[in-house]
């Protein structure tokens, strides 16, 4: 509900030259935390199921769970060398939302991914220095380590997200 009082003496406040109850930094601010909370109302949905999700799915033989929440199961391990935090990765990646609809593959272009590893979300920046090159990986990401509570380029608020990697080469930072 509008306080219709209250925004009457702003706009005397502006008209008259006097200074705001909430200066720009402020009014930002409420506006940002009102967004915020509205998009985690919509998210809810989604973030409980992922987090569902994640119970059952810790529970199953070869299934890892690091600190950060990041689940992640070996696929094949290989015998190269593992990427750190400051190199570049060259990857093969398909991910996909719980119900197993995929949102982005780079095998679907052709070419793999090749990124330094702290351009990527934090779910992948831990989890591709856990992977020898030549390793296939699967990561469950939950939306803490993923894109967040926010919609972000067409993927869901509060999404968990599972990707099958493929990690090709590391390119060292010289």
């Amino acid at each position: 509900k509008m306080n219709t009082s209250l925004v009457s003496k702003a706009i005397n406040d502006i008209m008259t030259g006097k200074k705001p109850l909430l200066d720009d930094a402020t009014a930002n601010n409420v506006m940002n935390s009102y967004m915020s909370r509205l998009q985690a109302e919509k998210s809810k949905p989604t973030i409980e199921a992922g987090e569902k999700f994640l119970a059952k799915n810790k529970l199953k033989p070869g299934v890892k769970t690091t600190a950060s929440g990041l689940q992640y199961e070996v696929i094949t391990e290989g015998t190269g060398i593992k990427p750190t935090a400051v190199d570049t990765f060259v990857c093969h990646y398909r991910g996909t939302y719980i119900d197993g609809t995929e949102f982005d593959a780079s095998y679907n272009r052709g070419q793999p991914l090749q990124m330094a590893l702290s351009l990527v979300i934090p779910g992948w920046t831990e989890g591709l220095q856990l992977m020898p090159v030549g390793s296939k990986y699967k990561f469950y990401v939950p939306y803490t380590i993923g894109y967040g509570a926010f919609d972000y380029n067409g993927i869901p608020g509060g999404s968990l997200l599972i990707f099958d990697l493929e990690l090709l080469d590391v390119k060292k930072r010289q």
